[in-house]
């Protein structure tokens, strides 16, 4: 299935796994790529070490194209661009968006750069900037989220800008697809579908809890890190929802320094990532505290398999899910009923 999106990156179908942090690691993308997709690597969670080690792993266990995530306002931002420009990684993908001048090196190189966006406005901004394409996340999608569903903000971003464009936010199978298309999308991206699956290094209570769940057992909450973030609903989650400031200030301190051992990062550099942070976007101050929250409560979820201590976040297709396929049968399936919807609408007169 051809589209501007496999034309722009070389994959044989217009169907991403999005770099989910803790989740998305060389497993998971190589699959992905292997069954013709694109695989985007989280680097986010990932030392700089290690994201050396997992583009290493990923290219020994496939030859084909591949993305990793990267955070605009990581103090070694710059060194993770020279790491891809020197492993010949095919596409980096943003969660914010990157600066002007560090899309003109990505594409100096010849990495296509594909920033993950929120609204019109962005996308806009960074096409400006060249960007050759954008993901567009409507509000059913897990993770750090907004408020527009997708019905409504990817025809609003299709509008604005004359990109590629790749929908998210609630999509799982191939009748999705095939409805992204005709809005005039190059594809879609998928977080959730491709945490249960059978290649996703996710514990496996873990994926089954997922798979319990229904479409009203998400909820969008602040007190993660401050921003709207969907996740499952646990315990854990409601007691967040009933916490106050002081609560979540002593936890998100206390997550920095756990988040710092992990990664080997100094103070130094997390106060410069901070600042990076709070000039790079809308947050507040109290917002740049509380994110290290992030990274750790999902840490001890989707890694550590403990889900009265972790946050589990999800996109609202999770109470549509019921298996585990294998990455090739949920990107071949996709594709397949995809065309077979296509196939089925009327012919225009």
């Amino acid at each position: 299935m051809r589209t501007a999106l496999t034309e722009l990156t070389g994959v044989r179908h217009p169907v991403v796994q999005t770099g989910m942090g803790w989740v998305a690691g060389p497993r998971l993308v190589s699959a992905t790529a292997e069954a013709g997709g694109l695989g985007i690597l989280a680097s986010a969670t990932m030392s700089f070490d290690e994201l050396a080690l997992a583009v290493q792993e990923t290219k020994e266990r496939t030859d084909r194209p591949f993305g990793v995530n990267l955070r605009a306002d990581a103090e070694d931002a710059g060194r993770r661009v020279d790491l891809m420009v020197a492993e010949g990684v095919r596409v980096a993908s943003f969660a914010l968006a990157p600066r002007r001048e560090m899309i003109a090196r990505l594409k100096d190189a010849g990495i296509v750069v594909i920033p993950s966006v929120g609204a019109a406005r962005h996308a806009v901004k960074v096409a400006e900037w060249g960007a050759d394409a954008v993901i567009v996340q409507g509000g059913e999608g897990g993770g750090h989220t907004g408020g527009v569903a997708t019905t409504l903000l990817l025809p609003s971003v299709l509008d604005a800008v004359d990109i590629p464009v790749v929908a998210a936010g609630g999509f799982f199978d191939g009748r999705g697809l095939a409805a992204a298309l005709a809005y005039g999308a190059a594809g879609v991206a998928m977080g959730t579908r491709f945490l249960l699956t059978k290649e996703s290094t996710v514990p496996e209570p873990v994926k089954q809890a997922y798979l319990r769940r229904g479409l009203n057992d998400t909820v969008v909450t602040r007190k993660v890190d401050g921003m709207p973030h969907r996740v499952l609903r646990t315990e854990l989650v409601e007691a967040l929802e009933r916490s106050g400031p002081a609560t979540g200030f002593a936890r998100a301190a206390a997550n920095a320094v756990r988040f710092r051992r992990l990664t080997g990062l100094s103070w130094l550099a997390m106060a410069r990532e901070g600042l990076a942070m709070k000039r790079g976007g809308d947050r507040t101050w109290a917002q740049v505290l509380m994110a290290a929250n992030t990274p750790m409560l999902l840490r001890a979820g989707l890694v550590d398999g403990d889900t009265g201590a972790g946050v589990l976040a999800s996109g609202q297709v999770v109470g549509l899910l019921g298996d585990l396929p294998s990455v090739a049968e949920l990107v071949e399936g996709v594709v397949a009923e995809a065309e077979r919807s296509i196939a089925q609408l009327p012919e225009g007169k």
